[in-house]
């Protein structure tokens, strides 16, 4: 599972070339800046939505809490690349928006000002649109679970609820905040359809542009390298940020603070505040790809779709199948004997997550190719055959880079499960003569079947929405849901990507509703709905 991270690591060591050099020249300075600029704003978006939905549906009573507390979670059904496309066709120059305008006020081309979709400062909102999800499930759980006593006494010391927020809840709750900050971060270094669609030159782009364009596969794995440097950064400083800071929660769970009621314009603004990242980052966007697939459904739904809808399902079941598999093996393997190189093992096993699919892909591609040459100059020389490409370009090379890319996704759910699970239940198992696989066949699956579940859909939604490793590994006249939506909106035919956009955001919906439910399971007893 580590072999694709190592290989793309090992590079760094090779001769730069002359690609390098006019990549150094001319290319890497703008990579590194607009990563930067990408990183900051998203920070800045995740940040501010995040944290202030989080804290509003957490403390605070206002017409539609109940509601918004769970469908702020919405836009995390909808990829980034999917959302810049359905933004483009409403606010670009031929879209509705602009077209009113233009009727409205008699403008014509020029004469007006109007923000460009297409650019940097676009893909920060796209980004954060759908990332800050991550901070608001992360923060709301934090505040949730917050002792009333600690804000009470804040209170008594003559602090404002506002002042009591910002001195006493929003530092307990960093850790939490962080966490969910450094998932958003991560993606936005993995995105790869947004700032390609929007013309920002980032590291991916330049992954792509370098391995296809110029065909340096070395050059291409050095710049993987160096993306995978901001990823070991991110990882480093959220570690840094809490590294003498000790947060600890002395909240009893049979007892949570009242809401702070509002009313009047108070309540009409935190109402406001909750919908508005709900109705842009997902009603806005759901509603175009409803529209766009209706308009197009004569010749979209044809058996062209169907395969594309196969191929797409048959790859997200698979490599769903595989990771879980692993999973279970990997975790209950920890439990067994949870050494030091076990646990180590597992450690690196689910490392993936934190790694860009550009990067995966690449090294995942890197040492296949190598074996398929290997292999068929073997056969020529030897029997006179040609082998082809018996792992490289073939389905075996895109399920491999699907599992280490989300193998952590099912880690983490199972290693959950089998927590819950008393060790007294093994310790049964085996005085009644069973291996110990068999007592996970027989004892721990049983009682895991939601958690497997669980774990089986997130990684399913996750493939089915992975774009730049589908795009470098999949094999000739092979294509998906995602890579469909991405050449339409590349040949700027958008209403042709609502169908199977729309068919990936629905898919990703699944997964939203089990994390709600996660954290409506999470909540204290207090404060329950």
């Amino acid at each position: 599972m580590a072999l694709p991270v190592l290989v793309v690591l090992g590079f760094v060591l090779q001769p730069f070339n002359q690609n390098w050099q006019h990549l150094y020249d001319n290319l890497l300075g703008e990579y590194i800046s607009n990563s930067l600029i990408l990183m900051l704003g998203v920070t800045v978006g995740v940040l501010s939505m995040g944290i202030i939905t989080a804290w509003l549906t957490s403390t605070c009573e206002f017409p539609g809490r109940r509601l918004l507390s769970w469908s702020l979670l919405l836009p995390l059904a909808i990829p980034a690349y999917i959302i810049a496309y359905t933004y483009t066709g409403v606010l670009d120059f031929a879209g509705p928006v602009q077209s009113q305008l233009r009727e409205w006020f008699g403008w014509r081309y020029g004469q007006y000002w109007f923000p460009e979709i297409r650019s940097i400062g676009g893909a920060v909102a796209m980004l954060s649109l759908v990332l800050y999800p991550y901070v608001y499930m992360m923060a709301r759980a934090a505040f949730l679970e917050q002792s009333v006593s600690v804000l009470e006494a804040s209170r008594t010391l003559g602090n404002t609820p506002f002042q009591g927020f910002m001195r006493v809840a929003l530092p307990l709750a960093r850790p939490a905040i962080i966490t969910g900050l450094s998932l958003a971060l991560m993606e936005t270094l993995a995105d790869y359809g947004t700032v390609q669609y929007f013309g920002v030159t980032t590291f991916t782009t330049g992954i792509f542009r370098t391995w296809y364009g110029l065909d340096d596969s070395v050059s291409a794995a050095q710049l993987a390298s160096l993306l995978l440097s901001f990823v070991a950064i991110l990882i480093l400083l959220e570690r840094y940020s809490r590294r003498k800071a000790r947060f600890h929660s002395t909240s009893n769970k049979e007892q949570r603070g009242q809401r702070y009621t509002l009313k009047g314009w108070p309540a009409f603004w935190a109402t406001l505040s909750c919908s508005l990242p709900v109705i842009f980052g997902f009603l806005i966007p759901a509603s175009q790809l409803l529209y766009w697939t209706l308009t197009t459904a004569q010749h979209t739904f044809t058996s062209d779709f169907v395969v594309l809808t196969t191929n797409s399902v048959m790859l997200a079941a698979i490599a769903a199948v595989v990771a879980v598999c692993f999973a279970l093996l990997l975790s209950y393997a920890k439990r067994l004997l949870g050494t030091p190189m076990v646990k180590g093992s597992v450690a690196v096993a689910s490392m993936g997550y934190a790694v860009p699919g550009t990067v995966i892909a690449v090294g995942v591609m890197l040492p296949l190719a190598w074996i398929d040459h290997t292999i068929d100059q073997w056969l020529t020389e030897y029997f006179g055959i040609s082998s082809g490409l018996l792992l490289s370009g073939t389905l075996f090379a895109l399920i491999f880079a699907y599992t280490v890319r989300f193998l952590s996704v099912s880690i983490q759910a199972v290693d959950a499960g089998l927590g819950k699970i008393k060790p007294s239940m093994d310790d049964a198992g085996r005085s009644l003569g069973l291996s110990p696989f068999g007592v996970l066949r027989k004892i721990h699956l049983p009682i895991m079947k939601g958690t497997v579940l669980t774990a089986l859909l997130l990684v399913f939604v996750d493939v089915l929405k992975e774009l730049p490793a589908t795009l470098i590994l999949r094999p000739f006249n092979f294509n998906t849901l995602a890579v469909r939506a991405y050449e339409m909106a590349s040949d700027e035919r958008l209403a042709d990507a609502g169908a199977p956009s729309l068919m990936i955001v629905m898919a990703g919906i699944i997964p939203v509703i089990l994390l709600s439910k996660a954290i409506a399971k999470a909540r204290p007893r207090g404060a329950a709905e």
